[in-house]
């Protein structure tokens, strides 16, 4: 007999994960800024900054973008979820 192992990787927009496998890891990453700027004069416009950068130092847990000044829920959240579960395949005789 011989163990396998498999990972899949899925993209879960909602944040939550139905799963019963053995484990699982989570990668948030934050896309671009989408905080209306024209809001206080009735408009819509964003400022077009691509992707959150955190300011301060590496290592520390930055929640203002190096990049546009925005708080970081102002940007797109996206949760990758990896889940690795290890199963044994049926004996083929």
């Amino acid at each position: 007999m011989m163990k396998k192992r498999q990972v899949v990787v899925k993209r879960d927009a909602s944040g939550r994960t139905s799963s019963t496998s053995s484990s699982m890891v989570r990668c948030v990453r934050y896309g671009e800024c989408q905080k209306n700027h024209a809001a206080n004069i009735g408009g819509y416009a964003v400022d077009g900054c691509r992707e959150f950068m955190a300011s301060g130092e590496e290592g520390t847990s930055a929640l203002t973008c190096a990049a546009c000044g925005c708080h970081r829920n102002f940007h797109r959240r996206e949760v990758e979820t990896e889940v690795v579960c290890e199963y044994t395949p049926p004996n083929s005789s």
